[in-house]
């Protein structure tokens, strides 16, 4: 079957290559809207428009279901787009509950884009399964524009990180909570796609004990389930192709950019 997955850039490479090692025998469409990336700084109006083009795009080249492969746009446009298109729409959403189950006494920390962290979708999910209230949250959105130059481990990220998360913690001093530092946190949700390309970044601050998890494999077991229950036929041959805000790309170099984000996400 054909599958169409969106995403601002290359944040949504992570559900691909879950996709991929999932559902290997499938024909992947892959739209990166690099016109407007980042998500993450635009209006919710602004996304679901956005979001709206991605999924028509999809859809008009045969794509059977599409993922929305980015943790902003599922947020504000999935129930817009369940509302309008008659195919599957499949969201990602930050693996709180799996969190929360895996880690009874140390805290949580949600990275994600600014306005994921400040939508009702990801505050009403944290608040219906952290009783204990051990769940923070935090805005990175500077790494969405580090991953689309491919940056993932230079001094500029490690200085970036290591500046805001010091930032981070002094502020929760200054809110009285002065035990809690770096090393109160056992688990780390990766609330954007494009995080997880900087999984050693991160660990090089947080130390290699942290727990660090997505909703990937969740979204991609959903999706499969979804297509199984509606008897959807498999391709039967791999096959991916990338589109760029609506243009296919067929210049090598970024197409071997594409492959080596893929590649990146083996290791």
């Amino acid at each position: 079957m054909k599958i169409g997955m969106f995403d601002s850039g290359v944040g949504g490479l992570t559900l691909l290559h879950k996709a991929i090692q999932m559902m290997p025998e499938e024909a992947y469409f892959y739209y990166a809207d690099t016109d407007h990336v980042p998500y993450g700084k635009k209006t919710a109006t602004a996304v679901i428009g956005y979001s709206d083009e991605a999924v028509s795009f999809l859809q008009s080249h045969g794509c059977e279901a599409v993922v929305i492969a980015c943790n902003t746009a599922t947020s504000v446009a999935a129930e817009y787009l369940r509302k309008k298109y008659d195919i599957p729409i499949i969201g990602i959403e930050p693996a709180v509950k799996p969190a929360v189950a895996k880690n009874k006494a140390g805290r949580i920390l949600v990275i994600a884009t600014p306005i994921t962290v400040r939508e009702r979708k990801l505050i009403e999910l944290v608040s219906r399964v952290d009783e204990a209230h051990r769940v923070d949250m935090l805005a990175l959105p500077e790494l969405v524009t580090f991953a689309e130059k491919g940056e993932f481990d230079s001094p500029d990220v490690c200085n970036y990180l290591r500046t805001t998360l010091d930032a981070f913690f002094e502020a929760n001093k200054v809110k009285g909570r002065d035990g809690i530092t770096h090393d109160e946190y056992d688990v780390l949700v990766f609330g954007c796609t494009h995080f997880n390309h900087f999984e050693g970044a991160l660990r090089k601050y947080f130390g290699d004990s942290i727990l660090m998890i997505d909703g990937a494999e969740g979204t991609i077991k959903n999706l499969k389930h979804i297509m199984e229950e509606k008897g959807a036929v498999s391709e039967g041959r791999f096959s991916v192709e990338f589109f760029e805000s609506g243009r296919k790309v067929s210049d090598k170099s970024k197409l071997d950019f594409y492959r080596s984000l893929l590649t990146h996400l083996d290791k």
